[in-house]
């Protein structure tokens, strides 16, 4: 490697340890890392901020602020706190069933949403029902966003790796569910039972908390009928924009930007009222973290990881799976999972020319490897962090190792039970 891209490991590693040890705030620790990145030339504005390949992903960032937009609208119609009453109703008031009630929701919402938008839409929700069943909030939003990645994991729409990998690999919306939902299915339900263990200290039940909650009329709750169908209907037709992507090829932030603008038109909201709701530093955060995350990419450093990790398998199919399927995770742990995909995916589409068998077990083992490693780290995926800046925004903050802690054993065991999945299917 050149020394511009030691000196970009280097500051990338620094920013990283920062963020994870928490002595720098992480938004002041991304752009001062982004800010380095372009001082020493690793990367350059052109690159950064235009490049498709190494720049910061407007995709998202524009993704996350419509929605946010339109969560905010929500927001003022009283139909978080419906829904919070509605499930907190269902469970009868027992945490663990709440909990199973709101993953599954999250897990279903994230196969046909995107993961991002899902946690938008599920965390005020669960703000509200565990402040009324006088519940720690955070192990349901870690649990929450680690459910949107499995979920997301289903479908072609369900997270952007699998959007670039269905583009390079010529897979369709039916591929990766009849390839991947059927694991997912199986994923989902292993994953409830572990957090039946691992936040088993977050369920304490009150029965007069319960019981004051079964006495509850959700549908008073709803405070502007009128705005609230204005809403749905707008968030209706932008779910159904994302789920026919394939069809009408309006990128995710397009529409969400296009239903943020005419919710806020046709709505009595002020401006100032909708951006309010906006998580700015969620935002900056991102931006950072993308520029050098492709400062990375333009000196090399994961396109060199990345061949290491081919060549190390010497083009044998069952080896080269297994080495993709650990190194994506491990890597997506790391740095964001979108970058990681869209330099990852030219090199196996490479290796799939020269290894025999069904060489479309490979994209399998990047996706599953890229989307399910997004949950060993608080910044391993997109929603983690969407997650982190709302819990902070509501007094709820959520550090960095509290998320990773559980998020390395659910990564563990997700990306160990791929393993026998790809063999038994596509290997034997």
């Amino acid at each position: 490697m050149t020394l511009t891209a030691w000196v970009a490991a280097a500051v990338f590693a620094a920013t990283y340890v920062l963020i994870a040890s928490e002595k720098v705030h992480r938004v002041k620790a991304a752009l001062g890392g982004a800010a380095i990145m372009l001082l020493v030339h690793a990367t350059a504005a052109g690159s950064a901020f235009f490049s498709q390949e190494s720049g910061v992903d407007w995709n998202v960032v524009f993704l996350l602020l419509g929605m946010m937009i339109i969560v905010g609208v929500l927001r003022q119609t009283g139909v978080f706190e419906y829904l919070a009453i509605w499930a907190a109703k269902r469970a009868r008031g027992r945490p663990f069933r709440l909990m199973v009630l709101l993953l599954v929701i999250t897990a279903l919402a994230s196969a046909l949403l995107d993961n991002v938008t899902t946690v938008l839409l599920i965390a005020p929700v669960t703000f509200l029902v565990c402040e009324r069943l006088a519940l720690p909030v955070a192990p349901f939003l870690i649990a929450e966003a680690m459910a949107s990645n499995i979920g997301g994991t289903a479908t072609l729409v369900g997270d952007p790796p699998n959007i670039i990998i269905a583009s390079r690999a010529g897979l369709t919306f039916n591929d990766f569910l009849v390839h991947l939902a059927p694991l997912v299915i199986v994923l989902t339900a292993v994953f409830i039972g572990m957090c039946r263990l691992l936040f088993r200290k977050a369920f304490r039940y009150d029965p007069e908390r319960a019981a004051e909650i079964m006495q509850l009329d959700e549908r008073a709750a709803i405070q502007d009928k009128v705005m609230l169908v204005q809403s749905l209907s707008v968030l209706g037709v932008v779910i159904a924009a994302f789920v026919l992507h394939p069809v009408l090829h309006y990128e995710p932030s397009v529409v969400a930007l296009l239903g943020a603008g005419l919710l806020v038109l046709v709505t009595k909201i002020t401006t100032d009222d909708a951006l309010r709701e906006v998580e700015w530093p969620t935002l900056v955060f991102f931006a950072g973290l993308f520029v050098m995350v492709g400062a990375l990419v333009e000196t090399g450093v994961i396109t060199q990881v990345s061949q290491a990790a081919a060549e190390a398998t010497a083009g044998r199919l069952g080896v080269t799976t297994m080495v993709l399927l650990w190194a994506s995770a491990g890597l997506s742990a790391i740095v964001d999972n979108i970058p990681y995909v869209a330099t990852m995916s030219p090199i196996v589409a490479d290796l799939a020319q020269h290894v025999p068998g069904d060489h479309n077990v490979l994209w399998w083992a990047l996706a599953l490897g890229a989307d399910l490693g997004g949950n060993a780290t608080a910044v391993g995926a997109s929603a983690n962090v969407v997650i982190l800046g709302i819990a902070e925004r509501n007094g709820a903050r959520i550090s960095f190792w509290q998320f990773t802690k559980y998020g390395l054993v659910v990564t563990l065991v997700t990306v160990a039970l791929c393993v026998p999945y790809l063999w038994l299917r596509y290997l034997l």
